[in-house]
């Protein structure tokens, strides 16, 4: 069960209720041994929910729903999770009101997660496997995300970036370039030009926080309406990032889905001519 992708937390579970495992019918150890033909029967009952998290009645843009999965196309401004500052109008709380409407426990289980005004796709997992199995395909980087960013300048046509990514000292939020920090490396390519500025398509094969802001403006292009790296709100009042598309095996089908989301209208606004 190690190897398909359970977990020890997962394990411990099943091997509490009376019914958590069952071989041919009949309730069986972990250490039991399976014999060519057996029938190995596991009975994951949700048993976890985020009681701390309020249910708030939000719009939310569902691309795709099955009973191991959401991905959901989340606006610019919108937290994932509900923070210090921010309890109420999260992602965490439009999905839990959705799940009271069905009467259904809710527990939160975000496979990565967005900076609150990037856009874009985001991928949860709506049971303890399917969370279990998610999470070790995202270690394994089995789980593709693109993003699409408009950035000051014009960009080459295609070029990576290599460069390592650390706190800037004595902020608790801001990172920067630094030789003592994280390997991070950014695939970038150049889809459009614009009055000023680039859209690029970007990739990443490391995942350190604020990894293609702190990129982009290391290489001379930043960008627009990022608070921390390139505060200009001429043109846009958050960063010009939108997480576009996303491609992974379903965790328990194995079957290859893929997911893209438009480019908001003020991020395409930039690029507009004349």
């Amino acid at each position: 069960m190690r190897k398909q992708g359970l977990s020890h937390a997962l394990l411990v579970q099943l091997k509490r209720d009376p019914d958590g495992l069952l071989l041919d019918g009949e309730p069986a150890y972990t250490c039991a041994r399976l014999r060519p033909g057996a029938v190995l029967q596991i009975n994951l009952r949700e048993g976890l929910s985020s009681g701390t998290v309020t249910p708030v009645c939000q719009p939310l843009a569902i691309v795709y729903e099955d009973e191991d999965l959401f991905v959901i196309n989340k606006p610019a401004g919108m937290p994932v999770h509900p923070s210090h500052g921010n309890r109420e109008m999260t992602l965490a709380n439009a999905l839990a009101a959705r799940y009271l409407e069905r009467g259904e426990p809710f527990c939160f289980r975000p496979i990565g997660r967005l900076d609150k005004n990037t856009s874009g796709l985001v991928l949860l997992a709506k049971n303890g496997l399917s969370g279990c199995l998610l999470s070790g395909m995202a270690g394994r980087r089995q789980i593709r995300r693109e993003y699409l960013a408009v950035c000051k300048g014009r960009l080459p046509d295609n070029g990576t970036v290599d460069a390592p990514i650390g706190r800037v000292p004595g902020s608790a939020l801001l990172r920067e370039v630094r030789p003592d920090g994280r390997s991070a490396v950014t695939h970038f390519e150049r889809m459009d030009d614009a009055a000023g500025l680039s859209l690029a398509r970007v990739w990443l094969e490391t995942g350190r926080t604020h990894q293609i802001r702190v990129h982009m403006a290391h290489i001379g292009h930043p960008l627009p309406g990022d608070f921390l790296y390139c505060p200009d709100f001429t043109k846009i009042s958050r960063q010009a990032l939108h997480a576009a598309r996303l491609c992974f095996p379903h965790p328990l089908t194995g079957e290859a889905l893929q997911f893209e989301a438009p480019l908001p209208r003020d991020m395409a606004a930039l690029l507009e001519k004349g």
